[in-house]
């Protein structure tokens, strides 16, 4: 099978990581298959390092007749079987280039969001990594036999714990990690609250955004912010969680919650307020604790039981392991979307 993928998103982002992921697999499996992106000095590199070299084209939006043109040609002269789609400029693009190459390679479009979906009224299919997104396709009008649900995978490498000193820590303290963009859909502010009353823990909040400034100088309002670490953007996600001793996500908005599932590949405990994804991904009180959206009190008081009870925290860490190995694995989802693959081309 041939396969050309489609991506147009921005630096960083849940998305664009589970892209590379993805792409990266399809390689070590051997498929044929056609990578084309945006420049992008952080994410092409690690493309090219799994053994891709991504085409590269601007993808500037409704009148970049360029990118289309190109990935017209690229479709007529690789002759995929799938193009999949990322996200909706992608999406759009690919559609325009599939008309003007008069092919009958089938689209896919893959959604992690709620999007608008005039985008991807071109694909022939659609991909929602959760339940609830394909129920959305369907509520919004998209033919129900044509909307298919196919999870994420993440990163399982277990990484190597960093010496608290290294991070400012305190030997002996208990360890909160949260990581994430730092925009206001993460709900950072929330847990800047949660801290003022979860005393008895530190927080390393990995990430970069605009909401920076904002979530330093309220840390700084709160008084918390001495149990308050600001790491950056990192790319050494597996060893923090290795570190830390539990991790929140306190998101108001979150359709999935890779991070969530990062956890649980990697034995820690999970804290998150219960927006869609987080709230379909955990059995609370059994794969870990929920608490309501935007309720700071509550969330800092699963914090501070998590962080009293480590009996409880080994438990829990258990189940969401279990709930991993047994359906967010890389060999488990590579092999949903060759099934999803087969099926739309047979």
């Amino acid at each position: 099978m041939k396969i050309l993928q489609t991506m147009a998103g921005g630096d960083v982002g849940g998305a664009e990581e589970f892209f590379v992921r993805l792409a990266s697999a399809f390689e070590t499996r051997g498929l044929e298959q056609t990578v084309v992106v945006r420049p992008n000095e952080k994410r092409n590199p690690v493309l090219r390092a799994a053994g891709i070299d991504p085409i590269q084209l601007p993808f500037r939006g409704w009148l970049d007749f360029r990118t289309v043109r190109a990935l017209a040609a690229e479709i007529v002269r690789k002759k995929p079987d799938i193009v999949l789609s990322w996200m909706s400029r992608a999406s759009a693009a690919t559609g325009k280039a599939r008309r003007r190459a008069r092919t009958r390679t089938v689209q896919v479009g893959r959604l992690g969001g709620y999007y608008d979906l005039k985008y991807y009224r071109s694909c022939d299919h659609l991909i929602g990594n959760t339940p609830d997104i394909v129920r959305y396709l369907v509520e919004e009008g998209w033919p129900e036999d044509r909307a298919h649900y196919v999870p994420n995978f993440v990163a399982a490498d277990p990484g190597t714990p960093l010496p608290r000193t290294r991070l400012d820590i305190p030997e002996g303290a208990q360890l909160l990690l949260a990581a994430g963009r730092l925009h206001r859909n993460k709900a950072f502010d929330i847990l800047m609250k949660a801290m003022k009353e979860a005393d008895e823990v530190y927080l390393a909040l990995a990430g970069d955004g605009p909401e920076k400034r904002a979530l330093d100088s309220l840390a700084r309002e709160l008084g918390v912010d001495g149990r308050v670490r600001f790491l950056g953007w990192r790319t050494d996600i597996a060893d923090l969680m290795a570190t830390a001793d539990m991790l929140v996500c306190p998101s108001r908005i979150e359709p999935l919650g890779n991070v969530v599932i990062e956890a649980w590949a990697r034995n820690l405990p999970v804290i998150a307020a219960a927006s869609e994804g987080p709230g379909w991904l955990i059995a609370d009180g059994e794969t870990g604790l929920l608490s309501p959206v935007e309720d700071h009190r509550m969330l800092a008081a699963a914090i501070s039981r998590l962080a009293e009870d480590r009996d409880l925290a080994t438990r829990l860490a258990r189940a969401g392991h279990e709930r991993f190995e047994t359906e967010f694995t890389e060999t488990a989802v590579v092999e949903k979307f060759l099934e999803l693959f087969d099926k739309v081309t047979g």
